[in-house]
């Protein structure tokens, strides 16, 4: 590991906004009153990149909890850092994998998932582990809140012929579904945020796709 990931590890476990593995079971069920010390929604963001999609949202949004999951430490380092600097108090950053969820949300404690531009898994054998797959939504369904909706954005067109497959197999309900965003009615303040990876996607013309859905 290089010293610049050694010092950033090191960093994070000095930062309030971060909360690593077992730290974070402690606050199941009650991440607002007790993290954040409010009453406000919950919204988690699941997926790749460095935070900005969280930040960009906790900067719109004050009167909403945010919290980013990931489990790289140098990822998670960037996106604290920022929230940091630029006095953002309604975000947090929780080093987990995302697999063990429900130890660390309680039925019904999150508003809304976002899913940015996660990993497609594109091999047939890791298809369990696309995050919209039957097990993860399966995770998501417990969490959210009735209605809550879960939002995707991705360049994997094979991740998004997917989910909307299983979105039809698991009986659930579309609200936006567009195989080009940018070239879409759909692209508003919120969706035209882009992290890192998408601005190198788009600079290669590569569209994006988006979905939003719930389970009822």
């Amino acid at each position: 590991m290089g010293k610049d990931k050694l010092r950033r590890f090191a960093e994070i476990t000095a930062f309030e906004n971060v909360i690593e593995l077992e730290d974070g079971k402690v606050l199941k069920g009650r991440w607002a009153e007790q993290h954040f010390k409010n009453n406000n929604p919950l919204i988690l963001e699941l997926g790749c990149g460095k935070g900005e999609y969280t930040v960009n949202l906790a900067k719109l949004f004050p009167e909403i909890n945010f919290i980013w999951i990931e489990y790289k430490g140098n990822r998670i380092w960037r996106g604290a850092k920022t929230a940091i600097e630029e006095n953002i108090s309604n975000v947090a950053f929780l080093r987990i994998q995302i697999e063990n969820l429900l130890d660390y949300f309680s039925e019904n404690e999150v508003s809304v998932i976002w899913i940015t531009f996660p990993d497609p898994q594109p091999q047939i054998s890791r298809e369990k582990k696309r995050l919209t797959s039957a097990r993860f939504l399966d995770m998501y369904k417990k969490v959210l809140k009735t209605k809550g909706p879960i939002h995707l954005k991705t360049d994997s067109d094979l991740l998004y012929i997917f989910t909307l497959a299983k979105i039809k197999e698991l009986g659930l309900v579309t609200h936006i579904s567009t195989a080009d965003l940018y070239k879409s009615p759909f692209a508003d303040e919120i969706l035209s945020i882009k992290t890192y990876y998408e601005k190198k996607y788009l600079a290669n013309d590569k569209n994006i796709n988006y979905l939003k859905f719930s389970f009822e």
